[in-house]
């Protein structure tokens, strides 16, 4: 026996024009694998899309690799995760099932206020496989404790169960303040456990259940797994040997830069010196630059050169992220724990004055920041048109700011 596990494709995740097909080449990649690997069936542990009604283009792509798979008769089991859910059920899973390129194992009945899963058999191997789906927030806690175990945890032969949680007892320290549940919510007795949802690779056998595994995601979804992960993979299972599989479809290269006690002159000569004799071929290189910089503005980086100089040597693609760099003029503030508008009104307070608007004083500009907050605020009205929605919005906001 042998099959595959994936987790969290997220196909359309990126929106970048250079990124957006990058989720969809990661999953044709490891499908062409799966067949290349002669697999008995797939398992994928939530996300496949990142959405529950994905663009075309990416589900075009989708749908011909799982009608591939499918032609050589290994079969696609499936729990939705917490971005491919939807409450409402109109789920393009639904779609998928319903043509018959996959089967969600996610299925059961309400027995008494209890949740009974039934199993889906692997027509090939015999596998038996059932699991939970996951949701955003962990809001799935409430299914697994109303779930029936002792039927699903007695049952012969080979068992699967597909997952889409962080478990707490599994959580990296990155990760700790994550929402999770407790191990103890699973069900015991199965020989595979597949999981999803927390974008890190771990395997180990834990007493009384079985073999729990997460192969993190097929591509990194977000500026910080690029830096971390540099690329995605998944598990291939074969009989009791485990081996996870990299994806790759670009090169990574990072660079981080700490900026105490240094002026943007010093910040670019820095970078430059990192990329000196180094060619970027279909290499996407991250700039992260983070700190307080002793003298002069963000905007006096020049990542214009920067940018060019690394275009130059062949990059795929350049990101920076200067989220956590500041400046001494409009240094990062402190506020005490409090309520939500407690902590609004201290962080509008510290900042009164450090960015001068002529002709208004402080008490002035602070009941402009809270009105602008209050305007930004606004909720769309029932039955109302986006576009009215959005008119309104900006008529509000031009007669606070006088346009």
């Amino acid at each position: 026996m042998k099959f595959a596990h994936l987790a969290d494709c997220h196909i359309g995740s990126w929106r970048d024009p250079k990124l957006r097909d990058a989720s969809t080449l990661a999953f044709g990649k490891a499908i062409d694998k799966c067949v290349e690997e002669n697999v008995d069936f797939i398992l994928v542990a939530g996300d496949l899309f990142n959405t529950s009604l994905p663009s075309i283009d990416g589900l075009k792509i989708v749908v011909s690799k799982l009608k591939e798979v499918k032609d050589k008769e290994i079969g696609v089991y499936i729990v939705a995760g917490s971005h491919d859910f939807s409450p409402s059920g109109k789920t393009m899973l639904d779609v998928l099932e319903n043509a018959g390129l996959i089967v969600n194992v996610a299925k059961g009945e309400v027995v008494e206020d209890k949740i009974k899963l039934n199993f889906s058999v692997d027509a090939k191997t015999g596998v038996k496989i059932t699991g939970m789906l996951g949701k955003k927030g962990g809001l799935e806690k409430g299914y697994y404790e109303n779930l029936m175990t002792e039927d699903i945890e007695q049952e012969e032969g080979y068992k699967i169960f597909m997952f889409h949680s962080l478990i707490t007892e599994l959580k990296p320290k990155s990760l700790e303040k994550v929402d999770s549940h407790p191990i103890s919510l699973l069900p015991k007795k199965f020989n595979y456990y597949a999981g999803g949802h927390p974008h890190f690779v771990h395997n180990e056998v834990q007493e009384g259940y079985g073999r729990i595994t997460y192969p993190g995601p097929l591509f990194p979804n977000n500026f910080k797994e690029l830096e971390e992960l540099g690329n995605g993979g998944f598990y291939i299972v074969e009989d009791e040997k485990i081996e996870w599989h990299p994806i790759q479809i670009y090169n990574t290269f990072p660079i981080n830069i700490r900026v105490e006690h240094k002026v943007p002159e010093q910040i670019r000569d820095e970078i430059l010196a990192q990329i000196n004799n180094k060619e970027f071929n279909n290499t996407i290189v991250t700039i992260r630059v983070s700190g307080v910089l002793e003298s002069g503005k963000i905007s006096d980086i020049n990542f214009k050169e920067i940018f060019n100089q690394i275009y130059d040597k062949s990059a795929y693609f350049v990101m920076k992220n200067t989220n956590a760099l500041t400046t001494k003029e409009f240094e990062e503030i402190k506020v005490d724990a409090g309520s939500v508008k407690e902590v609004e009104e201290n962080l509008i307070k510290e900042h009164l004055g450090q960015v001068k608007v002529e002709g208004m004083d402080n008490a002035r500009e602070e009941g402009l920041i809270k009105d602008l907050m209050h305007s930004l605020s606004t909720e769309k009205k029932e039955g109302e048109r986006v576009v009215d929605f959005e008119k309104r919005v900006k008529s509000e906001i031009s007669k606070l700011v006088n346009l």
